[in-house]
């Protein structure tokens, strides 16, 4: 086995190069340059040392957008350990569920969610040590220790890892049943820099990245950690909750020259109503998670005067693969296939459709896929067929070879015997210039039939009328896809990485609606 370890490849190349004056990150107006985050990363791997950690063994993270993330995260990496970033967004027992899950050894938080701990440790887990990055707090029997009182860095030699080799999981958002670790080599991260951050981003050490996104999932993981650290570049963290107002001031101090956002932020930056200028050192924005809407597409890049690069990725593929070009953006598609995948639609029985604009499941196939999910056999089999991932998603595929997402397998609306897609209604709805959001979820009319029903999210300052919801949509779609009920609500739930949780939405219709009571508007 040829010898490769990707925190070596991400940050050692660096400083093997002569690198170790150039930011690697700025957190909280503090400038850290690559030679400290080397030297905090073998404070990591030390400390992992100490406490007995050994290769293969996990480690979960819930930690914030800190120095302290990509510290252990790669000092794990660099001990052949396994770091499990988790939800910093996650109740205790969410998080002690999922650390039993993974088998975790030990568990490292930042002050902010030391009260966790009693409940991971009263869980049924592996737990043997837990480390806070501030000051540590009793936990029962569990040994915690606070990251101060490891020494510094000594010398921490790379462990004799290889491209295949177990690096890091990452657990699945849960939007239709509860997570599951997905398992992902070392040879992974390195595949995503070398496709979609250089043939779509192309990132070069000059860049500041900026991401909405956070740093447990595998979106925000290659914003502000893979891609800027793989050419010298640097990445702003911001450890606390994205809202508006802070990241337009974020973007203000810190001119990042690529921003990466959630289709929701997006809507959200717009609803703020920030001046013209307000991301003047963007060169980019980048949006993934959920499909963003066309109109939402050309407002934003119209009025802060860049490219919008929507695309979509999966945690299972670890980054986007299908992705807008700068240049040749087409607003309301994912784009094309990112160099070094390869997509494709299949029908029911699996055959590969082949005729332009015709709706079926996406696969796709690239370097970075995950190996599998841990303990989740049958769910293996199903996402994971030869080389393929079965990512769940509808989408057609235009004559032109622009690719667009119609709803996730089980979203789909079947109205009056034909196939309505959601996004497809959404991308109308969010035209009105009352509405900030929407979604749209299948519910049963007084016959037991289904139709189309949208939750809507007005925009500050406006209220939303379902009369005039209904002419705007009258004449932008057919009958069949039309809403036949409107819900106004003050927010979508949604997943950490901005997906809606269209089951909660349907779940909440069903309270909202007695059995037999019509959807009518």
């Amino acid at each position: 086995m040829a010898h490769y370890n990707a925190a070596a490849w991400l940050l050692d190349r660096q400083l093997d190069a002569g690198h170790g004056d150039r930011i690697a990150y700025r957190v909280d107006g503090r400038t850290v340059s690559y030679a400290e985050l080397g030297d905090e990363v073998g404070r990591a791997q030390n400390a992992l040392r100490e406490l007995d950690v050994r290769r293969g063994e996990r480690v979960a993270l819930v930690v914030d957008d800190e120095l302290a993330f990509p510290a252990w995260f790669l000092g794990a990496l660099r001990a052949g350990a396994v770091p499990v970033p988790l939800s910093t967004m996650l109740t205790a027992d969410e998080l002690a569920a999922i650390v039993a899950d993974a088998d975790a050894g030990t568990v490292v938080v930042s002050a902010g969610y030391r009260e966790h701990l009693a409940a991971l440790a009263a869980g049924p887990s592996e737990l043997r040590n837990a480390v806070v990055i501030g000051d540590p707090v009793a936990a029962g029997a569990l040994p915690v220790h606070g990251w101060s009182a490891f020494g510094d860095r000594s010398e921490a030699p790379v462990a004799a890892t290889g491209p295949d080799s177990p690096a890091f999981w990452l657990y699945s958002s849960g939007t239709t049943g509860s997570p599951k670790g997905v398992m992902h080599r070392h040879a992974s991260l390195q595949a995503t820099a070398e496709t979609y951050a250089r043939s779509v981003l192309e990132i070069g050490p000059d860049d500041r990245c900026l991401s909405v996104a956070k740093l447990f999932f595998a979106y925000g993981l290659g914003n502000s950690l893979t891609f800027p650290l793989s050419v010298g570049a640097s990445a702003v963290l911001n450890p606390r909750r994205p809202m508006p107002a802070d990241v337009l001031d974020l973007v203000r101090d810190e001119r990042p020259t690529l921003f990466f956002a959630t289709p929701g932020f997006v809507a959200a930056l717009l609803d703020a109503d920030p001046a013209d200028d307000a991301l003047a050192s963007v060169r980019s924005t980048v949006t993934a998670g959920e499909a963003l809407p066309a109109d939402l597409h050309r407002r934003f890049s119209a009025r802060f005067g860049h490219p919008v690069l929507d695309g979509i990725g999966t945690t299972e593929a670890l980054h986007i693969f299908l992705s807008n070009t700068k240049g040749v953006e087409r607003p309301g598609t994912s784009g094309t296939p990112v160099p070094g995948y390869d997509a494709r639609i299949v029908d029911e029985t699996g055959r590969e459709v082949t005729a332009p604009d015709t709706p079926g499941q996406l696969q796709v196939r690239g370097p970075s896929l995950a190996t599998g999910y841990w303990c989740r056999d049958a769910a293996t089999r199903a996402a994971f067929v030869g080389e393929w991932l079965v990512t769940g998603d509808v989408y057609r595929r235009s004559a032109d070879g622009y690719w667009t997402f119609l709803g996730r397998n089980n979203d789909m609306i079947k109205a009056g015997g034909i196939w309505v897609s959601p996004a497809e209604v959404e991308a109308v709805l969010v035209e009105h210039p009352d509405v900030l959001e929407a979604a749209v979820v299948g519910g049963r009319d007084a016959d037991g039939l289904e139709v189309t029903v949208a939750f809507l999210v007005p925009r500050t300052g406006h209220e939303i009328e379902p009369a005039g919801i209904e002419a705007h949509c009258r004449g932008r779609m057919a009958a069949f896809k039309r809403p036949r009920r409107i819900e106004v609500v003050d927010q979508l739930p949604k997943t950490p990485t901005g997906k809606v949780r269209r089951f909660a939405l349907r779940e909440r219709l069903e309270v909202l609606r007695p059995r037999g009571a019509p959807v009518d508007v």
